[in-house]
């Protein structure tokens, strides 16, 4: 699915794909009715009404899945960048120069955690993971030497909530719904214009407006489906909110 949200050719295709299905499914409509002019297709056309509406509630299912998807996407940037203002404030309990050093590893991370996201990975770096395991160590050192038990029970927590938000952004990436569901609302789409061209074999002409649109339609519903489920490739953008954790690391200079 990548792939048609990363080439333009791909919809095109998908566009022409449609297109030659309804004609395919209107000559052999055709060829039926010059076999039996008397040919009533009324029975195709409950077939037809039936597959419409199969695709219909596949469509929404897909459709409100991947808004779901998306919605939760942009709240977990949300959290990560208030739990990583959470930490960097509770930085300043800790005494000295363990302070400037925890700090100085807590802006190499949000750097890191920036960079990431701006390269599309789906998974954590190693330095991701060298640095929150180095800020965990040098936060739960400073705890325990410090003189005041509550520098711990207030650093430690916000550090960990943190690093947890960060796991649940790399699973919320990941997220998607089997390949099998996109090959069955494509399956279903070409089935649907296959009997839909076939409804229209009565005509001695070619309705191009119900054409087009019944085409245009389909593929501007698949094209939007498929955009909310990956925000990074195509018009539907998540990057926008990316500016809350750049913001927040401006400030930490």
């Amino acid at each position: 699915m990548q792939v048609l949200i990363n080439h333009w050719s791909g919809f095109v295709g998908l566009f022409v794909a449609l297109l030659l299905m309804l004609e395919l499914g209107r000559r052999i409509g055709r060829r039926r009715v010059q076999a039996d002019p008397t040919w009533d297709n009324r029975g195709v056309n409950t077939l037809e009404n039936t597959l419409l509406a199969l695709l219909g509630l596949l469509l929404a299912f897909t459709f409100s899945g991947a808004w779901s998807r998306f919605d939760a996407r942009r709240d977990l940037i949300l959290k990560e960048t208030n739990a990583i203002g959470t930490a960097w404030l509770r930085i300043d309990l800790v005494p000295g120069p363990v302070r400037t050093n925890l700090q100085a590893s807590f802006r190499q991370y949000v750097d890191q955690r920036i960079a990431l996201t701006a390269a599309n990975e789906t998974k954590p770096s190693a330095r991701i993971i060298a640095l929150q395991q180095d800020i965990w160590r040098q936060a739960t050192a400073a705890s325990l030497a410090a003189s005041d038990g509550r520098v711990g029970q207030l650093l430690l927590p916000a550090l960990n909530d943190m690093f947890d938000i960060a796991t649940a952004r790399h699973l919320a990436v990941l997220t998607h719904p089997p390949g099998i569901i996109f090959l069955m609302l494509l399956t279903m789409t070409f089935l649907a214009c296959l009997l839909a061209g076939y409804g229209m074999a009565g005509g001695s002409q070619r309705s191009w407006l119900h054409i087009l649109c019944f085409a245009g339609a389909m593929i501007m519903a698949i094209y939007v489906t498929i955009d909310l489920e990956y925000p990074r490739k195509g018009l539907v953008r998540i990057d926008g909110y990316d500016a809350l954790l750049v913001d927040l690391r401006a400030g930490m200079e």
